[in-house]
């Protein structure tokens, strides 16, 4: 006996965030866009967020079970390093005061509190996980493209985002 298939497969979104202005704050739009042209699982979406935290919200109240961002995240290891982190779900934890009311400056835990609030009031469902794959920058200032380690890690987090989606599709 088979078992039977879910009606719909789980919905991930993959998000890249960060500024292609400020050097290696570009990391996550970099990979979003290597991530875009691959073959991925169904209900795998892949979208380049940049710098617009408030879209990412209002995205997610279309209905996905896993968020991944792809992000610069200064931890304190050296330039290139990656890392996976599992972020708390939106409204667990105290918010960033104020800082929905800027549109251009939304940290991703900016994005999970406002995401919060708007899940509260229309009553639709935030996603169940949320990962964030971080690359430690080397630089954040004024400058285009990527530095050398934080360029060569680009690869890795590409295959570590696709091993993610590809383990979330079978949930």
């Amino acid at each position: 006996m088979t078992a039977a298939a879910a009606p719909f497969p789980p919905r991930t979104l993959v998000a890249g965030v960060g500024n292609v202005f400020l050097g290696d704050d570009g990391f996550g739009v970099e990979a979003a866009r290597i991530l875009a042209g691959q073959d991925l699982p169904e209900g795998v979406e892949v979208t380049d967020i940049g710098i617009r935290g408030v879209h990412l919200a209002y995205q997610l109240l279309d209905g996905y079970d896993t968020l991944i961002l792809l992000d610069a995240t200064a931890r304190g290891g050296p330039p290139g390093t990656l890392y996976l982190i599992e972020a708390p779900g939106p409204g667990t934890g105290p918010g960033p005061a104020g800082a929905a009311l800027d549109g251009h400056r939304m940290t991703p835990d900016a994005v999970l509190a406002l995401l919060g609030t708007l899940c509260a009031g229309t009553g639709a469902r935030p996603p169940r996980r949320i990962l964030v794959v971080g690359c430690e920058p080397g630089t954040v200032e004024e400058c285009i493209g990527l530095s050398p380690p934080v360029a060569a890690a680009v690869p890795d987090a590409v295959r570590m985002v696709g091993e993610l989606v590809r383990d979330a599709a079978v949930v």
